[in-house]
């Protein structure tokens, strides 16, 4: 069992994914500095406004961007680990809990996906819809890539959520393609609707199929 700091926020924190925060609370502060004096890290869980969930990521600040005069901070964090919480602790001024680390149940070679995952996110990058924090990370193998994918901008926090939850490398990463592909399809369609503008009004006949296959699927 491992005890560390915890700060519930209203957002899901992913391995690799780089996180800017301003520390302004003094629990918080002091959370914080001791975190830097220890070189420690510290749990971040999603607190969606009425329950904090069980499975979390560790954060670890890789820089303190600025110091404030009333000990205020702008820190970057980057994730670390996964871990379940067994239990929580109050015995100082801001949460603390008794947390075991996850690991994924396998190790598959993921080679074909990985650089198929790897080949949408180059077009989605030329085509101009890579949000930068996946340009920011290093995606230099498959485990990398599965969290580092739904740390795309379009995915909502109960999506990250269930891609932390996820103990599959496999299954993250073919979840986290067909995202991929639904947004690379969405941006296509996108340009050739655009066409029209300079064309007779009349939509290509392939944007309508795309568009009438995209709407029967969100029904499903």
């Amino acid at each position: 069992m491992n005890r560390i700091p915890l700060f519930p926020l209203g957002l899901v924190l992913l391995p690799g994914m780089p996180l800017p925060l301003h520390i302004f609370e003094e629990r918080y502060k002091q959370m914080i500095t001791e975190c830097l004096d220890e070189s420690v890290p510290f749990g971040i869980v999603w607190f969606d406004g009425q329950s904090i969930r069980s499975v979390g990521c560790t954060a670890r600040v890789i820089n303190v961007l600025h110091r404030y005069e009333d000990g205020r901070m702008d820190i970057l964090t980057r994730g670390e680990r996964r871990f379940f919480t067994e239990a929580l602790v109050e015995e100082k001024p801001y949460i603390e809990a008794d947390v075991h680390f996850i690991e994924d149940v396998e190790q598959t070679d993921d080679s074909e996906s990985f650089e198929a995952a790897r080949a949408l996110l180059a077009k989605l990058s030329d085509a101009g819809h890579l949000s930068e924090p996946i340009a920011a990370l290093a995606v230099e193998s498959a485990q990398q890539l599965s969290f580092a994918i739904p740390a795309f901008e379009g995915f909502t926090h109960a999506e990250r959520q269930r891609f932390l939850e996820m103990t599959s490398r496999s299954e993250r990463l073919q979840k986290g393609m067909q995202a991929l592909a639904g947004i690379l399809e969405r941006a296509q369609v996108t340009k050739l609707v655009q066409k029209i503008i300079g064309g007779n009004g009349h939509p290509p006949k392939e944007a309508l199929q795309k568009l009438s296959a995209e709407d029967t699927a969100s029904e499903d």
